[in-house]
């Protein structure tokens, strides 16, 4: 869903901007560095991770008070549909929904009286407007089973209308982005029409693992980055599946997101030959590591040899100290999925995750 910055933004049009996601109360409790180059290794210290993510925190939460996708220079509404007249919100709004409930916030009866009357759920969505909506609805604490769009005259249930959904011809990052959706309450029912179930779709995405242990946008292996990755990765480990077929693409694509880490720390996408690093794509990687106790170790820790900065260091690096993040096109995208990382990783350390609503 996962678009960012200048040609991240581009590049990132065909793909899901995660999908693209944990209390104050816990801001003084952190991982310390645990991998065996942890000596050499800069990594985020506590004060540092608590003055930065409460900046970015307390950015996030005037964004959706306001109603504003920046505080500052060019911004448009979150929530509109006039504005975007598929969906009804901007896209990244529910990464900064899921975020803000990961890290505590109390939603006023403002935002969702704003949030019932701008999402546009009709006939023509589709998957990805979908799964969004699902995660966001469930984070703000609405029932996606039960959800009833402005203007329309019955509610709807969007869990049962995405799996009723063909995922056949969907890319890998919608694909993911659905099964991340409908794995966040164990009370979704998939109906008896259902064209795929959470198994079937973890498989279908497992057999879409490239040469190089990672996956892309359009499965081509030239294409592979770490966002498309990422979120498949999470996907694969919400599933719960036991395949060996899943298990083996998980530690695969946890080995790819090690592997492409660059010396500062940061995670980028690729294009025209170049490797564009940004807060986004670490923020991903972050959450990534974050869906797994196994690889949590990672994420202000070393990921592999030779790295010099942590991934924590590196996201929160991007942060400014009025808690935007530098270089987004967007600050709902930038700071959303900053946010987002920052309590997943804070929600895993305390052994739960974000993505369970």
């Amino acid at each position: 869903m996962t678009k960012k910055d200048g040609l991240l933004m581009m590049h990132k049009g065909h793909r899901f901007a995660t999908l693209s996601l944990i209390g104050v109360m816990a801001l003084g409790s952190y991982l310390p560095a645990t991998t065996a180059s942890a000596s050499s290794i800069s990594t985020a210290s506590s004060s540092l991770q608590k003055k930065t993510i409460a900046a970015n925190y307390k950015y996030a939460k005037k964004m959706l008070a306001k109603n504003k996708t920046a505080l500052s220079g060019k911004t448009s509404t979150i929530f509109s549909k006039s504005a975007y007249p598929e969906t009804g919100a901007a896209a990244g709004y529910s990464d900064l929904l899921l975020g803000l409930r990961g890290h505590g916030y109390h939603f006023t009866k403002t935002d969702l009286s704003r949030i019932k009357a701008n999402l546009v759920i009709n006939g023509k969505s589709t998957p990805a407007t979908l799964s969004t909506a699902i995660v966001a609805l469930k984070a703000v604490g609405l029932n996606p089973q039960s959800f009833k769009p402005a203007g329309a005259k019955k509610s709807v249930n969007l869990v049962s209308t995405l799996y009723k959904q063909s995922m056949t011809h969907q890319t890998v990052n919608v694909q993911s982005q659905a099964l991340i959706a409908l794995s966040t309450s164990s009370a979704y029912k998939r109906p008896a029409k259902a064209k795929f179930s959470k198994t079937s779709l973890a498989s279908t995405i497992a057999k879409s693992q490239l040469s190089n242990n990672g996956w892309a946008y359009n499965n081509d292996v030239k294409s592979v980055d770490s966002d498309t990755t990422g979120v498949a990765v999470i996907a694969l480990a919400r599933s719960k599946s036991s395949s060996k077929a899943v298990t083996s693409a998980i530690t695969k694509g946890q080995s790819y997101l090690r592997q492409s880490v660059a010396k500062n720390g940061a995670y980028g996408f690729s294009y025209g030959g170049k490797t564009y690093l940004n807060a986004n794509s670490t923020a991903q990687a972050i959450t990534a590591f974050s869906t797994k106790l196994n690889t949590l170790k990672y994420v202000n820790g070393a990921a592999k040899s030779g790295q010099s900065t942590t991934a924590l260091k590196s996201m929160l690096s991007y942060v400014r100290s009025t808690g935007s993040v530098k270089g987004a096109t967007s600050q709902l995208l930038g700071v959303g999925q900053v946010n987002l990382a920052t309590a997943a990783y804070q929600k895993a350390q305390q052994k739960h995750s974000i993505y369970t609503l």
